[in-house]
This record gives structure tokens, sequence and C-alpha cells, in this order.
């Protein structure tokens, strides 16, 4: 499956330490390896069809499956707190 970042997803991942940005980048790789297995630290998002989050430390990915187009669209990166908004 490919992944893919949006511009503000990609503009976070750019701000972020770069030993946590390897990481969570690592994380979304794994993830999209094989989206359809259970991931430790990924949960669904209520509310919201095809929604996940991924959670490392104090970071959020919130990311769709388009299953269609054999993609995972990673929307934004944000700390805990702000993601959500």
């Amino acid at each position: 499956m490919d992944l893919v970042l949006s511009k503000q997803a990609s503009k976070a991942l750019a701000r972020i330490q770069p030993k946590q940005s390897h990481a969570i980048l690592a994380a979304l790789k794994a993830v999209a390896a094989d989206p359809y297995r259970r991931h430790a630290n990924v949960e669904t998002l209520k509310g919201y069809p095809d929604g996940f989050r991924l959670r490392h430390g104090i970071w959020r990915a919130v990311y769709v499956v388009d299953r269609a187009r054999r993609r995972m669209f990673v929307e934004a990166i944000k700390p805990r707190g702000d993601v959500y908004k």
C-alpha cells in the first residue's frame, strides 16, 4: 500500500526533532505495509469512516486508508491536544 503525506503532515515532520520524525515515519511505513493487521498504538477514529490515528509519544498521526486506491493518506501529524481540533 502506498503511503501519501499531505502538505501539512510533511511540514509537521520537518518541524519535529529528527529522531522523532524518523520514528514516526518508520511507524507509518510499517502500518502502510500491512494496514489491515492489528498494530500497536493504532486506533480507529469514531465517526470517521476508514480513519485511524497512530500514537507516538506526544505526537498523533491521523490517516485514512483508501482501500479502492490502495493508499494510506496521512492528513495530519500534531501534538496530542491539537490533532483532534
